[in-house]
């Protein structure tokens, strides 16, 4: 095992596995062991963004969320498992991002779950409508949207699991949420 440190700018895609209801449901629909995805622009995981329960207790009603590994959803569900990768990215690509981010979140009342798209998903069918996503689709926007990666490098659907296949980025942990400590990590990739 080779291991390096990278310098630079980056932004973290979260592959996740809670266990709640839905996601066994999605998981045995699926076959895939991780079914649920956000992105981040800072490697302690404090601030996560995605599409998904707007409150812990309620998987039906979803929207744009800020997540945290021990709060929310993810506080709830403590054995929530989880890969991270940290993809490289220009200084700029970083600031417009996290601005794109910010500003979402400030507005997130004109953002909505994708829950037809989701379904639709399942058959292989896509379904965009303006200001709705799912998961995988907001995480592939964003990375299409700041020329991290090309258009083509998905599918129109994208499911959580091919995040992990996203060129140039790097698996830097693989367990439970709960136990990721940025400390550990920072900067060191291994493969």
């Amino acid at each position: 095992m080779t291991c390096t440190v990278q310098n630079g700018p980056a932004v973290f895609i979260v592959i996740t596995q809670t266990g709640t209801i839905l996601s066994q449901i999605l998981r045995m629909v699926t076959g895939d062991a991780y079914n649920h995805a956000s992105i981040s622009v800072d490697a302690s995981l404090q601030t996560l963004y995605s599409f998904g329960r707007l409150h812990p207790y309620n998987p039906v009603w979803g929207g744009f969320v800020q997540e945290s590994p021990v709060s929310g959803t993810f506080g709830r569900f403590v054995r929530t498992r989880a890969k991270v990768l940290r993809v490289p990215v220009t200084q700029a690509q970083y600031e417009q991002i996290k601005r794109h981010l910010e500003y979402m979140y400030q507005d997130r009342q004109r953002y909505h779950y994708n829950y037809l798209g989701l379904v639709l998903a399942f058959f292989n069918l896509a379904y965009r409508r303006k200001n709705c996503y799912y998961c995988s689709e907001f995480v592939k926007d964003v990375l299409v949207r700041y020329d991290v990666t090309r258009p083509d490098s998905f599918g129109e659907i994208v499911k959580p699991m091919e995040l992990l296949e996203l060129s140039g980025s790097r698996e830097i942990y693989s367990g439970l949420l709960a136990e990721y400590s940025a400390d550990r990590i920072k900067n060191i990739t291994c493969s």
